[in-house]
């Protein structure tokens, strides 16, 4: 490794507040695919296996953390906001707040094809970097730099609402008014093939409550599930308000059951 990129990681180090004891796992965290694959390295491999194992420590952080901060939610809720913490787009957005793609190695074609601002290179090197911090200190560092992450994120009573996730929002009214998820349909597709636009609609219980429009698929059914929460006027305040008086209901379930046993 040479100077110049063992000055970049040191400085990662600093940003991260950790300090690694073999920081050639944070250099493998850091290196994609198409950086080897370019290069032909022997001395190198690319993250892919960090970002393996780094998911799996990750869903287990995130899984003690809601577990932590909502004792009293249902398995289902928890699956859910789980879900929406980890997923792509969220990592991305964490990835970027730190900065990591200062120090991502991409080869010169991934490079031109704007591979430094892809969410799902942003989301994988993440991910590598948890698994790195797993196999330098163990789990319990990897947690701590979770926790550390993502406590800004678990200081309200619906977590997804910070990452502005419209669908989750409808979910958690949907379940808890209805008691079933929303249902989204595809109604059309416009314009030529690389300038496409789709128009989506979310239903609950057969009535459509929004329609929405979008770059993609993902993107309509967002914009068509902040219409259907407009339509009932429900607001983030008010979703949240929703979902602590559920865990208060699922608190007092759980202490009567308790007592008939």
């Amino acid at each position: 490794m040479d100077e110049k990129r063992l000055a970049s990681l040191k400085e990662l180090e600093g940003r991260l507040g950790y300090r690694f004891n073999e920081i050639e796992w944070l250099d493998k965290a850091f290196t994609h695919r198409s950086f080897i694959n370019e290069t032909d390295s022997t001395e190198k491999q690319s993250n892919e296996i960090l970002e393996f194992l780094g998911d799996s420590v990750l869903n287990l952080g995130v899984s003690h953390l809601l577990l932590q901060k909502f004792p009293e939610a249902r398995e289902g809720t928890l699956s859910m906001w789980r879900a929406h913490l980890v997923k792509k787009d969220s990592l991305a957005l964490l990835a970027s707040e730190l900065r990591l793609e200062e120090h991502l190695l991409l080869g010169k074609g991934e490079l031109l094809n704007g591979g430094m601002k892809k969410s799902s290179i942003l989301a994988n090197t993440y991910e590598a970097l948890i698994g790195a911090i797993f196999m330098d200190s163990g789990f319990h560092q990897a947690l701590e730099i979770i926790q550390r992450h993502f406590e800004p994120y678990l200081q309200t009573q619906t977590p997804s609402v910070i990452f502005n996730d419209f669908k989750s929002l409808l979910q958690i009214h949907s379940q808890q008014s209805h008691g079933s998820s929303p249902q989204y349909r595809v109604l059309k597709e416009s314009g030529p093939d690389h300038d496409k636009r789709f128009q989506a609609s979310a239903v609950i219980n057969g009535e459509v409550k929004g329609i929405g429009w979008g770059k993609s698929k993902k993107e309509a059914e967002q914009e068509a599930a902040q219409k259907a929460l407009e339509g009932l006027k429900l607001s983030n305040d008010e979703v949240q308000s929703s979902n602590q008086f559920q865990m208060s209901n699922d608190k007092a379930q759980t202490k009567c059951s308790a007592e008939g046993e």
